[in-house]
């Protein structure tokens, strides 16, 4: 019951890193948009059709090639374009071809916006359009790289300072940042306050993840984990209602930043994590949670912080007697992940995972909004799919295994990428359908690499090897954006690039040794064996530990999976 409230109450907080990772895709839209005029409109021409204001010719635009004829009171005639107007030499009769001598002249006055789905974005607020074009893509990268820099700086903050702080901190800071977000007064200050809001985003989903792994049991470790990217799933859901409901941007912004108040009201009754007490030598404190936990449990007899200590400085002394090893204490660093041949190979193919799932996750969600229809269904559905796509996950992953799983699905969502190509523009419904199987598919592989990337590794650089493969995920999350505005290039490039990672680490994943039902490695000789090749990494092969040594390891493995997406 206690692990239940705790977890809940702490993932319910990450459905906001899902609002406001994905809140771009509407807060920055560009709606149509033409020059504005230097004057007052008397007629508007528009092919054959004459309205008689530029709002009427919005509905029968139809590519940013169309330009708008329009006549002013003072009888100069003027062709209003995307990025440029033209004043007519000679003004005779409106007509929309005009052969004659034209004035180019630029956009000094502004541009004029079709404003009837949006009423207001971030583009049309700071005319991020044509020359500053630029700067409405970087708005989702820059986030981007604020994730990835929170999750560094936050992850090693929570461990000298405690998970509990740091989930208090960056709660009330995504509250904080989102509701300043709406009040930005130019497009730098509203990157820079975006920026902070993706670090502490992240740093919450980071902590959360190892918060909830720090207390949930054994067996419900696996599904409770990867649940954390439910409720991430189901914010990318509320972004698609808020979107709806709401058409301008700093409302928008505002109404996704409150969903998640209740949450920043009550995070500071959560307590601190035993793991955490204990490994400070609070042991007085640690004993205090222990209690709570038993009284909510209802369990008569709660365990004495003295008996862990006890056991556990046990089972170290026994791992230890019998040899003088020094890698045991051997500083390790990246190039462990290098070692020999098996190990590198396998690296390269595990950060080609990691890469691969985040590249395509986000391309498919940030792309939905692209696809024809309603926009918002659309990310509506890209969110839900993901809620089914984890249970099959875990399903796979102890019945079939962790390769057996990742293979089909990587080399699946590659074969999905390669239909859509071929399905007629005309079909949206089927476009659509063909989407989320694609966001299934590399979803089901995105959350089953976080676990199998624990277990190719030995205990002495698994957290090394699970963090390196994070910031391979969080680099293929900055490329994304940049992935997605390919699209102006050719509309299917983005899905032509997805296809083509996701086929590759699907075929190089074979190589990879399976791992469920085996025990986790403790040394690089141990990893290299796994993968069929006697040839170690040093001349001497530690000894493993005791038996309560390794059951002991087993049962913590997964706690070093300190990451988010």
């Amino acid at each position: 019951r206690f692990q239940a409230c705790v977890y809940f109450a702490s993932v319910f907080q990450a459905m906001s890193c899902g609002i406001h990772y994905l809140a771009s895709v509407f807060m920055a839209v560009t709606p149509n948009f033409v020059c504005g005029i230097p004057g007052n409109v008397s007629s508007v021409l528009f092919y054959n059709s004459s309205e008689s204001s530029i709002e009427d010719t919005w509905t029968l635009w139809t590519s940013t090639d169309n330009y708008i004829v329009v006549q002013l009171q003072n009888g100069e005639i003027w062709e209003l374009n995307q990025c440029s107007r033209s004043k007519r030499e000679v003004s005779l009769d409106l007509a929309y071809e005009y052969k004659g001598n034209k004035s180019i002249f630029s956009c000094s006055d502004g541009f004029l916006y079709d404003d009837t789905k949006w009423k207001s974005t971030v583009v049309t607020q700071w005319d991020l359009v044509c020359d500053r074009e630029w700067l409405a893509k970087l708005i989702q990268p820059t986030f981007m790289l604020g994730v990835l820099i929170g999750a560094v700086i936050f992850g090693d903050v929570a461990d000298r300072l405690g998970r509990r702080r740091v989930m208090w901190f960056t709660s009330a800071g995504q509250f904080v940042f989102g509701i300043a977000v709406a009040f930005t007064f130019d497009y730098y200050s509203f990157v820079i306050v975006r920026f902070l809001l993706a670090m502490v985003s992240s740093g919450y989903l980071v902590v959360a993840f190892v918060y909830v792994t720090e207390f949930v049991g054994i067996k419900a470790r696996t599904w409770a984990s990867m649940h954390v990217h439910a409720f991430f799933a189901m914010g990318i859901m509320v972004v698609a209602l808020a979107g709806f409901l709401v058409r301008t941007w700093w409302v928008y912004q505002i109404f996704l930043s409150i969903a998640t108040l209740p949450f920043v009201l009550c995070c500071w009754m959560l307590p601190e994590t035993p793991f955490w007490l204990l490994s400070e030598k609070r042991y007085e404190d640690a004993q205090k949670v222990i209690n709570i936990m038993a009284r909510w449990n209802k369990v008569s007899t709660p365990c004495k912080v003295s008996e862990l200590c006890s056991v556990q400085q046990d089972d170290l002394v026994s791992g230890r007697t019998g040899h003088n090893d020094t890698s045991s204490t051997k500083k390790h660093n990246i190039l462990d992940l290098f070692c020999n041949w098996h190990i590198a190979r396998r690296t390269i193919t595990v950060w080609l995972i990691w890469f691969t799932g985040s590249l395509g996750y986000y391309v498919f969600s940030l792309s939905s909004v692209s696809l024809g229809g309603n926009e918002y269904l659309n990310l509506f559905l890209i969110g839900a799919v993901e809620l089914p796509c984890y249970i099959i996950a875990c399903i796979g992953m102890d019945r079939l295994g962790r390769r057996n799983t990742l293979i089909p699905f990587l080399i699946l969502s590659a074969l999905i990428c390669v239909l859509i190509m071929f399905i007629p523009q005309d079909f949206n419904i089927l476009i659509i359908l063909a989407n989320m199987a694609g966001k299934f598919s590399i979803g089901v592989a995105f959350g089953l690499i976080y676990l199998y990337t624990a277990e190719l590794y030995p205990t002495i650089i698994r957290s090394l090897a699970v963090g390196s493969g994070s910031m391979m995920c969080r680099a293929g999350s900055v490329v994304a954006p940049f992935c997605v505005y390919l699209r102006s290039v050719w509309i299917f490039m983005p899905l032509l690039l997805v296809g083509i990672m996701a086929l590759l680490s699907g075929i190089l994943t074979i190589m990879l040794p399976e791992t469920l039902g085996k025990p986790l490695t403790n040394t690089l000789v141990e990893a290299t064996e796994m993968g069929r090749n006697k040839k170690s990494c040093s001349g001497k092969t530690p000894p493993a530990h005791s038996g309560a040594a390794l059951e002991k390891i087993e049962m913590f493995g997964q706690e070093t999976v300190s990451i988010e997406k």
